[in-house]
């Protein structure tokens, strides 16, 4: 199976996951899926510490964007808030989650800038009213939150492609070429 497709099908598990988990009263559950997800995402990755950067510091912005949304009041989170003020656990983790997509199913963004913006214009923005709608969060001003999504999310997409470009953890995959396995497998395979 090509990694982008793997990629995809997992991003979208584990998207399930964390917004139902929440919207039921249990995050936890949606954050163990993501923790496995990631798991395997990065025991993929040919180059670790790209990936790992390139999650970190992405998965960093999108965080920050979202404590700011709680901390205006436009958006509000039922369940699995950490720290008052700041987005919850499972918000994190879906950041983390999205973060894996950029370097596989998402890569074919990359260098497209322009579509990026619009990507993120329209996206974030569905992302968001999705979760409302599955009682995964509350938009409490749901035009101002919106606004600033698309808003947000029209900057942010472009900057985090160029990231995740400069941190490329998945290089022979975004040119195409499918990656038979990544630094855990090629390991493994060195001890047998």
């Amino acid at each position: 199976m090509k990694l982008s497709l793997l990629n995809y099908v997992t991003f979208q598990i584990g998207w399930l996951a964390c917004v139902l988990s929440a919207a039921h009263g249990r995050p936890l559950l949606g954050l163990l899926v993501a923790i496995l997800i990631l798991g395997l995402h990065l025991a993929l990755a040919p180059r670790l510490r790209q990936e790992i950067k390139m999650l970190l510091v992405c998965a960093t912005i999108g965080s920050i964007f979202d404590s700011l949304l709680l901390a205006t009041g436009w958006v509000s989170y039922p369940n699995g808030e950490w720290i008052p003020g700041v987005a919850p656990y499972w918000i994190v983790a879906m950041w983390f989650l999205f973060c894996a997509t950029l370097n596989l199913s998402m890569g074919w963004l990359k260098g497209k800038l322009v579509l990026a913006a619009v990507m993120g214009a329209l996206g974030g923005p569905l992302s968001y009213i999705a979760g409302q709608n599955l009682n995964a969060i509350r938009l409490e001003n749901p035009e101002a939150a919106l606004i600033a999504v698309a808003i947000a999310w029209t900057f942010m997409m472009p900057v985090l492609c160029v990231l995740a470009e400069r941190w490329n953890g998945f290089p022979r995959e975004s040119s195409g070429q499918v990656v038979p396995g990544g630094w855990f497998f090629d390991w493994v395979k060195g001890r047998a």
